[in-house]
């Protein structure tokens, strides 16, 4: 089976990691994957050196020139499927699959990792009738998707995947050392973009209430984004200078994970959380929202903790039952691992998507 992989953006976020999974993954299968992404992206950054790659950067959703350029790609390539992997990827895999001469052209899959609605307006009709198949990260963005109008025999659930081999081979970040913490002081972490829909006002709003019974707890959280002045602000506003820190964009995230106590996810929205699962994987207890698919990973009571999204006290209550009861917190991070090493492992993911792949291939010749 030969995939070609269309990821549009420079940063990176969980979605970027996925695609690396996903690519590298029907690599090591076997199967010949190409990658198209920005030439000057993280994405292409970290893609190993060997990869077959392409670069391509739309200047916009319905760049022209980049999708012609990507149809002569496909037609000397002959792929068996194409592979988008966000929203501007789909539009231009989608023009370009359009200006195909061939009697039969390779189906389009699009991955879908966020629970944010489909948009109504005609280009988004179109480019998202050009799909064939919905891989759809979690049952609740399934379900959104097809309340948006997309036939449910379209959409199917591939969870996402960690490669278990490469978060056991993660030492942990000196943290105490790097940001001057007390010595033995407890650290709860949050890794997510500084965005709106992450809900990291409420995680600060949640530490604020932690530190009036655990004095010593830190928090760190990991990751940029348009917020990060705002937030700067309410940790300001909130006498918490000393307690929370804003830790940046870290390329050592397994290093990060494995150096927190307990992880904790303040998302409004979420596909599913990559970064849970990350946690999960270094046997950390997770305290997360019940918002999108996070309790399709997290077991409450089992492997973490579910509370209502912008509910800062009972994330707080949450919390500091964690970090008052070590023994709850090993058994939660045993069981997190467990799961996540049976349900969540990059090659169970890369088997799903695979059959998803055959599938469409067998639908689009018969």
């Amino acid at each position: 089976m030969f995939s070609l992989h269309v990821d549009t953006a420079r940063t990176w976020r969980g979605g970027q990691n996925q695609v690396l999974v996903t690519v590298l993954g029907m690599r090591s299968a076997g199967h010949r994957s190409m990658l198209v992404a920005h030439p000057d992206g993280e994405l292409r950054r970290r893609a190993d050196e060997g990869l077959d790659f392409l670069p391509l950067a739309p200047r916009t959703e319905m760049d022209l020139a980049a999708a012609w350029r990507l149809a002569r790609a496909i037609k000397a390539l002959r792929p068996d499927v194409v592979h988008a992997h966000d929203p501007h990827a789909v539009a231009m895999s989608a023009l370009a699959l359009s200006m195909s001469t061939q009697p039969k052209r390779a189906p389009l899959v699009a991955a879908r990792r966020v629970d944010f609605r489909l948009k109504g307006n005609a280009l988004s009709r179109w480019k998202y009738d050009q799909v064939d198949r919905f891989i759809c990260a979690s049952d609740a963005i399934r379900r959104m998707v097809v309340s948006d109008g997309i036939p449910e025999a379209r959409t199917v659930t591939v969870h996402e995947g960690i490669d278990l081999a490469r978060v056991a081979a993660a030492v942990p970040a000196a943290l105490h050392e790097e940001f001057w913490l007390p010595h033995g002081s407890p650290v709860v972490g949050n890794v997510a973009a500084l965005v709106a829909h992450k809900g990291q006002k409420h995680l600060i709003e949640a530490a604020a209430l932690v530190v009036r019974q655990v004095p010593d707890a830190r928090f760190v959280i990991a990751g940029e984004g348009d917020l990060r002045e705002t937030l700067e602000h309410l940790i300001k506003h909130l006498a918490l200078e000393k307690h929370v820190i804003l830790a940046g964009f870290r390329p050592d995230i397994l290093a990060i994970h494995k150096a927190f106590d307990i992880f904790a996810m303040s998302s409004i929205t979420e596909g599913l959380g990559t970064s849970i699962l990350d946690a999960m994987a270094c046997g950390k207890p997770v305290v997360g929202t019940t918002a999108g698919g996070i309790p399709e990973v997290i077991i409450d009571g089992q492997t973490g903790i579910l509370v209502p999204p912008r509910d800062h006290q009972a994330m707080a209550d949450a919390i500091v039952r964690l970090l008052k009861d070590e023994g709850l917190r090993a058994r939660m991070g045993d069981a997190g691992l467990s799961l996540v090493s049976a349900q969540f492992s990059a090659e169970r993911m890369v088997t799903d998507t695979l059959g998803v792949y055959e599938d469409v291939v067998r639908s689009a010749w018969r």
